[in-house]
């Protein structure tokens, strides 16, 4: 046997183990070694029946999508998984760990399966904008049916044991030695000398036009302008409409046009992404996270209440303080109520709840902060108030302790001077709701030490998120886009758009809003508070729309109030464009003397999505990420940039940046130095390089 598959007898059973680690990863080498061991197994007299295992932490995690876009090497997967189904001797799946995606199509191929307590099973292939290719689509619902095969096939999601031995993928579990029990379950069979039960053979229950039809109506809302998840969709109806083989047959088509499409090759630079992140290029070897077993809070507001939350939802206990009781009680109000609202949409049980509201404390003392492992400061943006705050904390806090802000654009270098601790300070920049959103901008000061970025990157993992350390600027990464996307959306507004139509084109691109429906989403009086406190520090010769600020003027901030840059009927949340705000913004275009004019989707796209790419690589020119896929990440969690366009930065390779450098630069002849390419990009584009080769 090949060294990734270990293959040894336990009388009258064989037992093959996938040795591959760190996820046992289906290979060519591991397929040569399973298919040899079951060929060896089914030649055998002396072998009644057979086990496939995984070694180290799991049983497998699914195929090597490295070798995606290489000539396939026989045996293939599917030749494998066949091979175990067609076997004469009984094959039954151990199951520990993940069985993801081809992990899990082999064991579904097996004539029983078996796992421990830590099990945990999934088809996760429409992540990677892709459909399960090697039988899931067909197999899967011959076993659990095509409701519920669906269901788990467009979610992705993992299940674990206890779900999967319900739904009848697993079909016990083992309390004992896995293998050991395995091998009971192969003897049992084997003595019943039947032959043995093929999944194939079943039929997929429960795949009424009815059920199909609901699903693509659901998924062209969920996944709007993704290819993958229509196809499963297809394939599992083609398990209940066609026979066996003709169902792989369609399968294999819709997974080579999702392989070797665009979206997938941009869900895949995703994945990659997301491990990349949590990698800090000049982290010393040997550098360990501090313990963060107790966490505080300042502040009980929007974005402290769901941190709090967020932290209390990872089983960490914490001290949310609030100076006013007033403001305290509502806050940790708010908390409950939305865990409230999670027990009855069925998304946590009453038991969880109340254990989660049990780790959250309140107080109006700094001294109950003394014993924390970590403070994070989520305060108003207001610089002088999160010194004094820091300063106190200083005082009062462990000497080990790390002091965090949430701030989203203030200098983190500034806040540490007001401590004598800099190397213990950091920035965790959460995204609203804190509870919700996945991205956690951690922004590094002049003085973070190592020992910090690690503890906080360790902690981000433990609540849930995707990290991404960023370095100290106006906005960071995320903001200081956003700033220049939204900048050129309302310049077009002075020059001839209107809101729904700079959002309708920012909408086809893929966002799930468009900047102006986010804004009255978020409140526009944030980011008036913020453009206030700028106002003094603005360079005079700076281009500037008065539209929002004229906006705030009159009350409208958005859905809260009824109105923002469009209305609101009822307390909806519907989008009604506004007379009102048609006016004022002609008003606008005749104050500044600026002759309106039909602007096109195409200058609307270009100006928007451009400047954010051109933004984005003076970042990355300045040293403030780590690496381009680092800017990805930030936009596709942060911001809702299309997941099947890849980020900002890996759209702009697509594109070519010899393409978008030179539309750039014709814009900027026409609209202004804002838009004129920034000299990283000009440099790549010259080279015929793209952002990922640096």
């Amino acid at each position: 046997m090949s060294d990734p598959v270990n293959y040894e007898k336990r009388g009258a059973i064989a037992v093959i183990t996938l040795t591959n680690p760190p996820v046992n990863a289906i290979g060519h080498a591991v397929r040569k070694g399973l298919f040899a061991g079951l060929d060896a197994a089914a030649g055998d007299a002396s072998v009644t029946a057979v086990v496939i295992t995984g070694d180290g932490r799991c049983f497998s995690g699914g195929a090597d999508i490295g070798e995606f876009g290489r000539p396939p090497a026989p045996p293939t997967l599917r030749d494998v998984i066949e091979a175990a189904e067609a076997c004469p001797k009984p094959v039954v799946a151990a199951i520990h760990g993940v069985a993801f995606g081809g992990g899990l199509e082999l064991a579904l191929a097996c004539h029983q399966r078996v796992g421990d307590a830590s099990a945990r099973v999934s088809l996760p292939e429409v992540k990677l904008g892709l459909i399960p290719g090697a039988g899931g689509t067909q197999r899967l619902p011959r076993v659990i049916g095509a409701k519920r095969a669906l269901e788990f096939i467009l979610s992705g999601d993992p299940v674990g044991a206890d779900e999967a031995l319900s739904l009848g993928i697993i079909d016990q579990i083992i309390a004992g030695d896995l293998v050991e029990g395995a091998v009971a379950a192969a003897e049992k069979l084997a003595a019943e000398g039947k032959p043995p039960r093929k999944v194939r053979d079943l039929a997929a229950a429960g795949g009424t036009p009815e059920l199909f039809a609901g699903e693509r109506k659901r998924i062209e809302r969920r996944a709007r302008g993704q290819m993958a998840p229509g196809h499963c969709i297809d394939s599992v109806e083609n398990a209940c409409t066609l026979p066996f083989d003709e169902g792989m047959k369609k399968e294999r088509e819709y997974f080579e046009r999702c392989r070797d499409s665009d979206q997938s090759r941009a869900q895949r630079h995703v994945f990659g992404a997301e491990r990349a992140a949590a990698k800090v290029k000049d982290m010393p070897p040997g550098t360990r996270p501090r313990a963060v077993e107790s966490l505080a809070i300042v502040g009980c507001g929007t974005m402290g209440a769901g941190i709090a939350a967020c932290v209390a939802d990872a089983s960490l206990p914490v001290t949310v303080l609030e100076t006013d009781p007033e403001a305290l009680e509502k806050g940790l109000a708010a908390i409950a109520t939305n865990y409230e609202g999670a027990v009855s949409r069925g998304r946590i049980s009453r038991e969880q709840a109340d254990a989660r509201m049990g780790l959250i404390r309140g107080t109006n003392d700094y001294a109950d902060l003394a014993g924390a492992d970590m403070v994070i400061e989520a305060a108003f943006e207001d610089m002088d108030l999160k010194k004094e705050i820091f300063r106190r904390l200083d005082e009062t806090c462990k000497p080990g302790a790390i002091l965090a802000t949430n701030t989203s654009t203030l200098d983190i270098d500034q806040i540490a001077a007001a401590t004598a601790r800099p190397g213990r300070v950091i920035g965790t920049h959460f995204f609203s709701p804190a509870n919700v959103m996945k991205l956690m901008e951690n922004v590094r000061g002049a003085e973070t030490s190592h020992e910090t970025i690690a503890t906080v990157m360790a902690l981000t993992k433990v609540l849930g998120k995707i990290g991404v350390l960023v370095g100290v600027c106006d906005g960071f990464v995320g903001n200081r886009m956003y700033y220049s996307y939204t900048a050129q959306a309302n310049f077009l507004l002075e020059e001839g758009a209107f809101p729904e139509q700079v959002d309708r084109v920012i909408h086809g691109f893929g966002f799930p809003m468009g900047p102006f429906a986010v804004g009255d989403l978020a409140g526009l009086d944030v980011g008036w508070r913020v453009r206030q406190g700028r106002a003094k520090t603005r360079p005079p010769d700076e281009r500037y729309s008065p539209i929002a600020d004229r906006i705030c003027e009159r009350g409208r901030f958005g859905q809260k109030t009824g109105a923002g840059w469009y209305r609101y009927q009822d307390g909806g949340r519907k989008p009604l464009p506004d007379p009102e705000i048609e006016e004022l913004i002609i008003g606008v275009s005749d104050d500044l003397g600026i002759e309106r004019r039909n602007v096109s989707d195409e200058e609307i796209h270009d100006r928007c999505i451009y400047a954010l790419i051109n933004e984005g690589a003076k970042i990355l020119d300045e040293g403030l990420v780590q690496r381009a896929s680092d800017i990805d990440i930030v936009w596709i969690y942060g911001y809702g940039f299309p997941v099947w366009r890849g980020g900002p930065m890996f759209h702009a390779d697509r594109v070519g940046l010899d393409k978008v450098s030179a539309r750039l630069a014709q814009l900027a002849e026409t609209h202004g130095q804002e838009l004129a390419p920034a000299p990283l990009l000009e440099k790549l584009a010259g080279q015929g390089k793209t952002f990922a080769s640096l």
